[in-house]
């Protein structure tokens, strides 16, 4: 066993660290008040060539893994962008792995290049208002007519959608009946055109640099051409896109929590209260050190999972654990860093609470806690089925 990275990695993570001082945490507090996405961070990572760290050289991308792609997006969030930074990447870094495998050769020359040097923006359309996690009972319905497909339907929690030009849309394609075996749903990756789909976003409470939206599909049309692989077959594409993504999520909480318990060590050094820096005393000093710890714990679950990944071995448990861990811990180095602070943790100058707030996200997305356990029980416990 080898717990360390190696130089390559490292380079990686001084360079994205080095890029971020460039957006510092009042950069992106600034963006989460105002709403605003941030295109210039966007094109810096793009320039530098880190949207294309996980996807292949033949394409204009860096041909590197999981792994070191975890690393950037950990990098990114620990420098105080916290998941918005994070969130802002996340969809053009892996999203479009589907294409990588199951894509044609002309689809890859035409989609991936334009994703990795930043000119094109993607979000992933899955989620439906009536069906959350139960993804085989999606309703939109991509109804093929000659050479192009009509799709009809509303998708929920869509990330980027206000600024993307491109959707990768998972719709069905067959019988409702069909897709109790996970057949019966395409995978596409189009043209998102507005005058057939209504984009509306959705108020929230963090974030808010990284715009969520509900869409309203009314008779889009798309080309048989932008059909990812067979017919009735996406729901199987897409699941081999689900442990790097949960992975990833892993990373990007361990950040936001890294990012968080920086504030707090900080201010437990210079807040002076009864003659003493407050972070002498041990009530304050034991939790953060407890974070810390818990933190760690998360990291190294996820670069297992990460390298488990990139070897070609199994990783479900792994992935699944790493994201649920990894998100309790940064959900609790959020809270401590707010309680660190006292009242001074609720003001927005201090960043903590925006912190919190985003540490919300990854507990929730893209996979509850819930069915995380009962993926566990199940398939490692060997537990029965429960939904």
């Amino acid at each position: 066993m080898n717990f360390s990275v190696t130089d390559d990695q490292l380079a990686i993570i001084d360079a994205v660290q080095a890029l971020c001082r460039d957006f510092d945490a009042d950069y992106w507090a600034d963006r989460d008040q105002s709403g605003q996405f941030p295109h210039d961070f966007h094109q810096a990572m793009a320039s530098a060539g880190w949207l294309g760290i996980a996807m292949p050289e033949a394409y204009g991308g860096a041909g590197l893994g999981i792994l070191e792609a975890s690393l950037m997006v950990q990098a990114v969030a620990a420098s105080g962008a916290g998941m918005s930074g994070a969130s802002a990447i996340h969809m053009n870094i892996f999203g479009l792995h589907p294409v990588v495998v199951f894509g044609t050769d002309a689809q890859k020359m035409n989609w991936l290049p334009p994703l990795i040097r930043g000119e094109h923006k993607a979000c992933f359309a899955v989620t439906e208002p009536d069906t959350g996690l139960n993804t085989l009972k999606l309703k939109t319905l991509a109804k093929r007519e000659g050479d192009h497909y009509v799709v009809h339907g509303q998708k929920i929690w869509i990330s980027t959608a206000q600024v993307a030009d491109k959707l990768l849309l998972l719709a069905r394609t067959g019988a409702e009946s069909s897709t109790k075996s996970g057949e019966g749903l395409s995978l596409f990756y189009t043209d998102l055109d507005r005058s057939r789909v209504a984009v509306h976003e959705i108020a929230k409470m963090g974030r808010k640099a990284v715009d969520s939206n509900q869409l309203f599909i009314d008779g889009l049309r798309i080309p048989v051409s932008d059909r990812i692989g067979e017919e009735g077959q996406g729901f199987r594409y897409i699941l081999h896109g689900l442990n790097p993504e949960r992975i990833l999520i892993a990373a990007e909480a361990v950040g936001l929590g890294r990012a968080a318990l920086a504030r707090a060590q900080g201010y437990a050094r210079e807040r002076v209260v009864f003659d003493r820096p407050i972070g002498q005393n041990q009530a304050i000093a034991h939790p953060l050190a407890q974070r810390w710890i818990e933190l760690e714990a998360a990291h190294w679950l996820t670069m297992r999972a990460a390298w488990l990944y990139d070897q070609g071995q199994s990783c479900g448990a792994e992935a699944n654990s790493a994201k649920f861990l990894a998100a309790e811990a940064g959900y609790k180095a959020c809270e401590t860093a707010v309680m660190t602070h006292g009242g001074m943790g609720y003001a927005r100058e201090y960043h903590v609470e925006r912190y919190f707030r985003e540490s919300l996200i990854p507990r929730i997305a893209p996979v509850s806690r819930e069915l995380i356990l009962s993926f566990i029980a199940e398939k490692v416990l060997g537990l029965p089925k429960s939904y």
